[in-house]
């Protein structure tokens, strides 16, 4: 049985389940509207003023303000085109992140979330990434372990077989996959001595 909040998922409403997830992917979709559809996606009561914090923290406010579509719409109102083929990678990765912290949902799945953002635009977007993970429930996808060295619980995968969990101090004692992985990407956001612990979980 799988279970969230000690309720069977059998017996959870499929709306309800829907929106209590928030979820950033490797490479988000966007719909052909405004950007400020696609942030505030499914929240019809969110003000233009909630939709633009979420973008700050998103670091993607100063991006969006020197947007111009073809119509001649600017900023929040530029049409991203379809599956926001008009926007970088990391711009619709950024918008994407946008929307998943507008909705503030208690359950977070982040897969791959900051894969299209260079190392730099990451480290300006931890800060609000971790004040949006705490006290939830937060399952993240990821190569760069700076996007999860500061999840209580890491799980290492080879070939489809679990091979370490821990924390990321933990891995770092074991001195096996994990810690080469991490003496590797030396160079990540994060610094050892810096790490917090909100609930999550990653693989």
């Amino acid at each position: 049985m799988i279970s969230i909040d000690g309720q069977n998922l059998a017996d959870v409403n499929l709306d309800s389940l829907r929106y209590h997830i928030g979820m950033v992917s490797q490479q988000d979709a966007l719909l052909n509207r405004s950007v400020s559809d696609n942030i505030g996606l499914g929240q019809a009561a969110i003000s233009h003023a909630e939709i633009e914090h979420a973008a700050k923290q998103a670091r993607a406010h100063d991006f969006i303000l020197r947007l111009q579509d073809s119509e001649g719409r600017c900023g929040y109102d530029a049409h991203v085109g379809e599956r926001g083929v008009k926007l970088s990678g990391g711009q619709r990765q950024r918008v994407a992140l946008a929307r998943v912290i507008l909705k503030n949902a208690p359950i977070m799945i982040l897969d791959e979330a900051t894969s299209a953002l260079d190392s730099s635009v990451e480290a300006e977007i931890q800060p609000a990434l971790r004040g949006v993970m705490q006290g939830k429930t937060v399952i993240a996808i990821a190569h760069r372990l700076s996007t999860i060295a500061e999840l209580d619980r890491i799980i290492v995968m080879d070939q489809g077989r679990i091979i370490e969990q821990g924390s990321h101090g933990e891995l770092l004692d074991l001195g096996g996959l994990y810690a080469t992985f991490w003496a590797r990407q030396s160079g990540g956001v994060i610094g050892t001595d810096e790490l917090q612990t909100p609930k999550g979980e990653a693989s």
